[in-house]
């Protein structure tokens, strides 16, 4: 059978010759009366077990990985660690029993996630997160096994074991063992990792952001939903860490998180991102790129949908306060750019204030003339009469204060656009085209004259 099919229940079906190992020294005799008395049980006489002398099993299963390499024997021995921790992961615990005599517990899996096959793998990078995740803290008193010993033996550190599972991790987003499995697996376990400090600078050292940005993408089926959930929730523990932000700040990360609150309804997806977005919020220009992309205008829909999560009704309103002080902060063309570029245009004060053209008018030359490119894409687009009233009065604007405006209009075409908005059925918009259009034939000589 292909091993990257193979299922736990399959694993488990077969028969280990434990005696054999017995005899050819590779097991002792204890451990071949713990393993009679704990395979092949049913689930409720192993937890049993596991209550009574958890640790004792922990230090056979983990023997076996060490002292014998038999694939199916390995196989097997994972795939007992993984059903006993799928049914309670508090046991991770075990495997940090003072009474293990084995200290070096990481050592097995994490050699078996280079040299196994693709359940080998994937189990050994399972168990070892939830261990690694449930050791006790320095300040509990007790120091974990892996940490130290006064063995003459090198112990796998903890700081190895975070090392080498960030690079499997990396080389897994990179190129994965399994087509469908690897990259939510990897990502599944970066969830639980990266909230460790050393995770997270091994992950920034081996340019692993730049491996999960391309996966923030809106999606629909169930399995999708879950992979983007838990990429933005790696995003979100990394949005804590100084040097993940200065890549996430020159990537495509911002519209990328954009684009999935905008068209997702999933609560927990939609909680992850706008709680990142709040955290990114006041960090160097992500401000302004969320003015840029309109996320003040989304926040306030999103608002008013019916949600149940307080987290995102708080992350909604910090999010929405933090966004109106960012735009306080923004200078008039700035205001007025972000006004053209999300194409809600209306008769703010600075379209009609003569102090305001004459200073910025070179300020359009910006980006090879965008903002006046996006009025005159407006004019096509919109249909909304206040918008095209506005875009044909900024255009005429732009034709009488800049020296060259006539000829940058008229080259790039917007005279035909205005003139059919000369027969609109709004009065306000037939009026502004007019006038655009009497400018763009008399140029700004004449042009002074007819004001609005």
């Amino acid at each position: 059978m292909d091993h990257a099919e193979l299922t736990t229940e399959q694993v488990l079906k077969r028969d280990i010759p434990w005696e054999t190992y017995m005899t050819t020294k590779l097991i002792t005799g204890t451990c071949l009366q713990l393993l009679r008395r704990y395979d092949k049980r049913s689930e409720s006489h192993r937890s049993q077990l596991l209550d009574d002398d958890g640790p004792a099993y922990v230090q056979v299963f983990v023997g076996i990985l060490r002292d014998i390499f038999k694939e199916e024997t390995v196989e097997y021995v994972l795939a007992l660690i993984d059903e006993m921790l799928a049914a309670n992961p508090k046991r991770a615990r075990l495997f940090h029993d003072g009474t293990i005599v084995d200290k070096d517990i990481y050592e097995p899996f994490l050699r078996l996630l280079w040299k196994g096959n693709w359940f080998i793998q994937e189990k050994s990078c399972k168990i070892l997160a939830l261990i690694v995740s449930a050791r006790p803290k320095p300040q509990d008193g007790t120091v974990a096994n892996g940490e130290a010993s006064n063995s003459k033996r090198k112990i796998t550190t903890i700081d190895d074991v975070l090392k080498g599972l960030v690079e499997w991790l990396c080389a897994q987003l990179k190129k994965p063992s399994h087509p469908s499995r690897g990259i939510p697996t990897a990502v599944n376990c970066l969830a639980t990792l990266l909230k460790e400090p050393v995770v997270r600078s091994s992950f920034v050292q081996l340019d692993g952001v730049k491996l999960l940005v391309p996966l923030i993408s809106p999606a629909s089926t169930q399995q999708s939903i879950q992979l983007l959930y838990e990429t933005c929730l790696c995003i979100w523990l990394l949005s804590y860490y100084e040097p993940a932000i200065e890549y996430l700040a020159t990537s495509r990360t911002l519209p990328r998180l954009i684009e999935v609150v905008k068209s997702s309804t999933k609560e927990k997806v939609v909680r992850v991102v706008v709680l990142t977005l709040r955290n990114l919020l006041s960090k160097g220009t992500f401000g302004a790129q969320m003015v840029d992309l309109g996320l003040p205008q989304m926040v306030q829909s999103l608002k008013a949908q019916a949600w149940s999560d307080e987290d995102l009704l708080e992350g909604l309103n910090q999010l929405e306060e933090g966004l109106k002080d960012n735009i306080k902060k923004l200078s008039s063309f700035d205001k007025y750019k972000q006004e053209v570029l999300l194409g809600h245009l209306d008769w703010s004060p600075m379209h009609k204030d003569p102090i305001f053209w004459r200073e910025n008018v070179t300020n359009f030359e910006e980006n090879d003339f965008q903002i006046l490119r996006v009025l005159i894409t407006i004019l096509d687009t919109s249909s909304d009469p206040r918008a095209l009233a506005v875009a044909c009065f900024d255009i005429s604007q732009f034709v009488q204060q800049h020296p060259a405006g006539r000829i940058i209009v008229t080259d790039l075409k917007a005279k035909e656009r205005v003139m059919k908005l000369m027969n609109h059925e709004n009065a306000e918009v037939t009026k502004n085209a007019l006038l655009c259009i009497q400018r763009l034939f008399l140029g700004a000589k004449y042009a002074s004259f007819l004001q609005a």
